[in-house]
């Protein structure tokens, strides 16, 4: 029994001599080596030797076309990406100690799956349709999208995005037509424009005026025409002429009437009508 109890104290006591808290605890841009916190290397180096009781971590840089973009006790640096001109890929971005390279597809090509080590054709993007570069790396078809409002694409491309419609304002000029999904917005000048209306308008009046003074002219009221003949008391056409007639001894006034261009005489008095041929 007393055995149990010695037991159980001498296990107290070594439980007491060890906690976790008595472990070695390094930071984040630090490693633990042979129970020492032992400094990583900075980004863009690599570990050569570790640290002891008396040096520190020594550390040297990436090679040429090799790069470490964190804190680390890695002795090899990465190598760059290389951007495969057989598989399509052209260099984005070119790599450096911290940096990787970065390859995209050339013009007219997109990535063939989500890691992109590889490039297909694009097809081409029809009229009114237009080639988005930002989803060619994300897809693996061609990335055409519909020309939204206000742009418009009038080949088919398997590079040309969808281009905005000319802006007439900015220009100081009037819209003649409006733009399409496939065709820019056209343009002129205010002051053609105001005359491609006036003209018209004034031609139709101009053609309403001359038609009424026809229609008066051609349709003139006949009663009117009446009236105004019996206001002169003489038919038209019609001139009287006095001149004396003898017959005889007698001298007899008489009323000679040109009627439509024929002379006719009347002896005041009688109701006779000759002619001044048979009166001769």
């Amino acid at each position: 029994m007393k055995l149990l109890r010695l037991l159980g104290l001498l296990c107290a006591l070594l439980w007491g001599c060890w906690e976790p808290g008595n472990a070695i605890k390094c930071s984040e841009k630090q490693y633990e080596h042979k129970d020492k916190c032992c400094n990583r290397c900075q980004p863009g180096k690599k570990l050569v030797s570790e640290c002891n009781g008396t040096t520190d971590s020594l550390c040297d840089a990436c090679e040429s076309g090799h790069y470490q973009q964190s804190w680390t006790k890695e002795r090899h640096c990465t190598p760059h990406d290389i951007c495969e001109d057989n598989a399509g890929l052209v260099i984005k971005k070119e790599g450096n100690a911290t940096h990787n390279t970065v390859c995209q597809c050339r013009a007219g090509m997109h990535c063939s799956d989500a890691s992109c080590q590889t490039c297909v054709e694009n097809q081409p993007c029809e009229r009114g349709a237009g080639f988005v570069a930002a989803k060619a790396a994300a897809r693996t078809s061609s990335p055409c999208e519909p020309c939204a409002e206000g742009t418009f694409s009038n080949v088919s491309s398997k590079t040309e995005p969808c281009y905005p419609w000319t802006s007439c304002e900015e220009k100081g000029l009037v819209v003649k037509a409006k733009g399409t999904n496939t065709s820019d917005a056209l343009c002129e000048s205010s002051r053609r424009s105001s005359l491609s209306v006036l003209i018209p308008i004034t031609a139709a009046v101009v053609t309403c005026l001359v038609g009424i003074c026809i229609y008066c002219l051609v349709h003139k009221d006949p009663r009117r025409q009446v009236q105004e003949q019996m206001e002169t008391g003489k038919p038209r056409g019609m001139t009287k002429v006095q001149q004396p007639v003898e017959v005889g001894d007698d001298v007899f006034p008489v009323q000679e009437t040109l009627l439509r261009g024929q002379p006719v005489a009347q002896e005041d008095g009688k109701e006779s009508r000759m002619s001044e041929q048979e009166r001769l």
